[in-house]
């Protein structure tokens, strides 16, 4: 019983200030870079916006995240990429997930809708020209989409955690639940396109999955403000390394 009070005062402390940090009408945008031959090669904008929508009975903030090569790259891996998701504009609860992927020929159609119990989602997904699939997936109640695990990460309050602190959290993705484990490395100062010098939380990334590779070399850099700007974001998975750098923001 302690332990458990424990756990709610730490996640409240952690998470309690800090829903309105998400605000609509945002749009961030990201320069993405791949490791091609030993040299960070730009290929690719990524965009994440923010929106409102309402319906006659609820008001729900938009979270989308597109992917696409730049034109002269298309040749060679072409990808547009759109991930979304529709949430409870103070909690960030999922309501609905979407994700619509084209991938060098490869591509992919995926629905989630969040039932009102929390344990559980109906899913729809095709890939290619194959049969539609669908099928009724039990998950747990703190279990989010990949697109609001992105937002949900800037309402953590990181001046509450100590240095080498680590957030677990839960990701569902192709129909299966993830354990994320977010380590924060504590503040740095750092040059950006967009802020120029600014100060910003370090955090590293990892998962039980072989999604990501390597030990503190998946990291996020965030502006130490109410905002949380995601200005920063290094990756590595098993066909190389790369980075995300923001060159736009309103």
């Amino acid at each position: 019983m302690r332990k458990s009070l424990i756990i709610i005062l730490t996640l409240f402390v952690v998470y309690g200030q800090s829903f309105a940090q998400i605000r609509p009408n945002e749009k961030l945008v990201y320069a993405a870079s791949y490791n091609m031959s030993g040299l960070m090669t730009q290929l690719a904008q990524v965009s994440m916006e923010t929106s409102i929508l309402r319906t006659t009975k609820k008001s729900y903030l938009h979270l989308s995240l597109s992917a696409e090569t730049f034109s002269k790259w298309d040749s060679f891996f072409k990808i547009r990429d759109l991930y979304e998701s529709y949430v409870n504009p103070v909690t960030l609860k999922p309501s609905l997930y979407n994700r619509s992927i084209y991938e060098g020929g490869y591509y992919k159609t995926e629905k989630y809708i969040f039932n009102l119990d929390g344990k559980s989602i109906n899913s729809t997904a095709q890939v290619k020209r194959f049969p539609i699939s669908k099928q009724v997936v039990r998950i747990g109640a703190n279990s989010v989409d990949a697109v609001t695990l992105i937002y949900k990460l800037r309402t953590v309050n990181f001046n509450a955690l100590r240095v080498g602190q680590v957030l677990p959290m839960i990701m569902i993705f192709d129909d299966k639940e993830f354990k994320v484990y977010i380590k924060y490395l504590g503040v740095q100062t750092i040059s950006t396109s967009v802020f120029g010098r600014k100060t910003c939380f370090k955090l590293s990334i990892s998962a039980n999955s072989n999604k990501l590779k390597g030990r503190d070399r998946n990291l996020i850099w965030m502006t130490d403000d109410a905002r949380k700007v995601p200005v920063l974001i290094q990756f590595s998975i098993p066909v190389g390394t790369g980075e995300l750098k923001l060159v736009s923001e309103r």
